[in-house]
């Protein structure tokens, strides 16, 4: 299911004109009423009805560039313009991260409980934000809470149902600078995505609804976390080596680290990786000796923290013993 699906019918409230005079509230409980009797008398049709639903920025690594899981909505409002996956809130009967886990699952062609749990093991998933801005739907005002979900090797995407194709989509081909004018189908649309292509549409696209916003506060937030967590580990196997570890801060930052300096800050923060005592099966592509695996180790927290370049001044370029 995705963000195409309608909301559920109300009745009673400003935003159905059409509909009978809502009831007020009753008042608050007192000593002359009990909080059973004061529940059985609330109507909440007496208040604007208010539609949740919530929104993934998924992010992977593909080809050694950050990605993004996109859906192309097979219905209005936006119909084929591309959006993040997400969908309502099914009210009453699943939390806030139980609804994303499930839109992800969905939307990445993850079906089965076993499956499902194996790959979703290793998602890291957090809450990034609410956005509630009363025009950010022309449906009726949706409450949106956004997720980040970062896994690696998650699977070729699967559009739902009511989804006309998904993709993964390399972040640099998107405008996030602008929301998109209209809810009908852009002139000069991504064309043959249909199925899950890896590398999905073509060109700067921009993304239905208040999405582009979402994103880039997604972006900004793993950009600043990958500089005082551990979160980069969750790109990776659970064995990698430094150069896959740098090959991660290098495409969520978007700019090229010295490999021998980014090697020793590494290594010098306690607990941010734990060598597994063994060596990669093969040299680097320019021969060498074999590098050294790692895998992630208890820290919580990057202390010192590695900084980006841009705010050190650290733009030297170098090779590292462990470069492949």
């Amino acid at each position: 299911m995705t963000a195409d699906e309608q909301p559920p019918p109300t009745n009673g409230s400003p935003a159905f004109p059409h509909a009978p005079e809502p009831p007020h509230a009753p008042e608050p409980p007192n000593a002359l009423h009990s909080e059973e009797q004061w529940l059985a008398a609330y109507d909440p049709r007496a208040y604007t009805p208010v539609a949740v639903t919530v929104d993934v920025v998924a992010l992977t690594l593909r080809h050694g560039r950050l990605h993004v899981l996109l859906v192309e909505r097979g219905a209005p409002p936006y119909q084929g313009h591309w959006a993040l996956p997400g969908g309502f809130l099914r009210a009453g009967e699943e939390s806030l991260d139980q609804a994303a886990a499930r839109e992800l699952a969905e939307e990445t062609g993850l079906h089965g409980a076993s499956e499902t749990e194996t790959a979703l093991h290793r998602l890291h998933l957090e809450q990034l934000g609410t956005y509630g801005a009363p025009d950010r739907d022309p449906r009726m005002h949706v409450v949106s809470v956004a997720y980040l979900a970062f896994a690696p090797d998650l699977p070729d995407p699967q559009a739902g149902t009511d989804a006309a194709g998904a993709a993964w989509h390399p972040v640099q081909g998107l405008d996030l600078s602008a929301r998109p004018h209209g809810h009908s189908t852009p002139a000069g649309g991504p064309v043959d995505t249909h199925g899950g292509g890896v590398d999905g549409p073509t060109g700067a696209l921009a993304l239905a609804f208040d999405h582009a916003r979402i994103l880039a506060d997604g972006l900004d937030r793993v950009r600043a976390k990958l500089e005082y967590s551990p979160l980069a580990t969750a790109f990776l196997p659970y064995d990698f080596t430094i150069p896959d570890l740098r090959a991660v801060y290098e495409a969520v930052w978007d700019e090229k680290l010295h490999p021998g300096n980014f090697h020793r800050k590494v290594l010098s923060v306690p607990g941010f990786v734990e060598s597994t005592g063994t060596t990669t099966p093969r040299g680097g592509t320019r021969g060498g000796p074999r590098a050294r695996t790692y895998h992630a180790g208890d820290a919580r927290l990057l202390h010192p923290a590695l900084l980006r370049p841009a705010r050190e001044g650290d733009h030297d370029t170098g090779h590292s013993p462990d470069s492949p």
